[in-house]
């Protein structure tokens, strides 16, 4: 995976993050975020597509993949999106990238997400994969969601509970978890999905992932003191056709109410639709990408 790529642990905000990255070193910067439970593996098929136009980074996330695993507190604060959000900054900045584009799934698409409210200057256009905004998504909790979903609300239980059950098997945890929402199906490649169970083997990665989901009332937390403020740059909202979000879910109206220019559309896909259509992606998120950095260009 990940050919011609270089891999190094560059200092975020409090964290320190391994980060794959590879490109023309005069092409537009390109970060792409992964989702729980997974590591920036997840981009093996889509980042070397990118690479070719884009100065690609692909970092582990505070508290997955080889990333570090900062301690936490009762505010679950050190996992909130904004402290996550603030390592990618910090990250881009040691790379040289004040502003630069956003391509994120899952859990890295919500970081994504505060990023674009926090430091709206550094952003300029983003692609979201198969989410809502966290926060709509909780007050618009049904019973189809929180069977499908199940996770969400157990993830946040109360230290150990949660981290004890998945310690006792990670490797059955990650795979209930992981096939059940991709439909039964085994979208990882061997190589993929070998990082990903060794990874979440780790217990601090276990417990730093829960931590991700017991930081939810922060994060929520901090969407509401922002009174209503909307994303500002451009979003590409690409959902799962066969997932959650589709079926429990109206995207495009949910993302309109948080960001002022989003244009999106459902894949035939489940969850992990980059690993399942990585040419399409990859294709969806150049092109709009492109169209947005040469509409600013036009601009200056």
């Amino acid at each position: 995976m990940f050919e011609g790529f270089v891999e190094e642990r560059i200092e975020g905000d409090g964290a320190t993050l391994f980060v794959r990255r590879a490109g023309p070193k005069d092409a537009p910067p390109l970060v792409l975020l992964h989702g729980y439970p997974q590591t920036s593996a997840m981009w093996h098929g889509v980042a070397p597509i990118l690479a070719k136009s884009f100065q690609v980074v692909c970092p582990d996330l505070r508290g997955y993949g080889r990333s570090d695993k900062p301690v936490s507190d009762e505010t679950h604060l050190p996992y909130s999106k904004r402290a996550m959000a603030r390592d990618i900054v910090a990250v881009m900045e040691r790379l040289g990238h004040d502003r630069f584009l956003i391509g994120a799934h899952d859990r890295g698409a919500r970081v994504a997400h505060r990023l674009g409210l926090d430091h709206p200057d550094r952003v300029v256009a983003m692609t979201l994969l198969d989410i809502a905004p966290t926060r709509e998504m909780y007050a618009g909790t049904t019973r189809q969601f929180a069977e499908a979903y199940w996770h969400w609300f157990f993830l946040i239980q109360k230290h150990p509970l949660p981290e004890q059950m998945i310690g006792a098997d990670p490797v059955g945890f990650w795979k209930l978890k992981c096939i059940n929402q991709a439909r039964g199906q085994n979208p990882f490649s061997e190589q993929a999905l070998a990082e990903y169970l060794s990874a979440f083997a780790d217990p601090a990665a276990i417990h730093a992932s829960c931590e991700d989901y017991r930081a939810i009332m922060t994060d929520i937390g901090h969407d509401d003191a922002d009174q209503g403020r909307k994303l500002a740059m451009p979003l590409l909202v690409l959902w799962a056709q066969r997932g959650v979000i589709e079926s429990c879910f109206d995207a495009l109206k949910l993302w309109r109410q948080r960001a002022e220019l989003v244009d999106g559309s459902a894949l035939d896909a489940t969850h992990y639709m980059a690993e399942e259509l990585p040419e399409d992606i990859a294709t969806r998120m150049a092109e709009f990408f492109a169209r947005h950095m040469n509409t600013q260009e036009a601009g200056q």
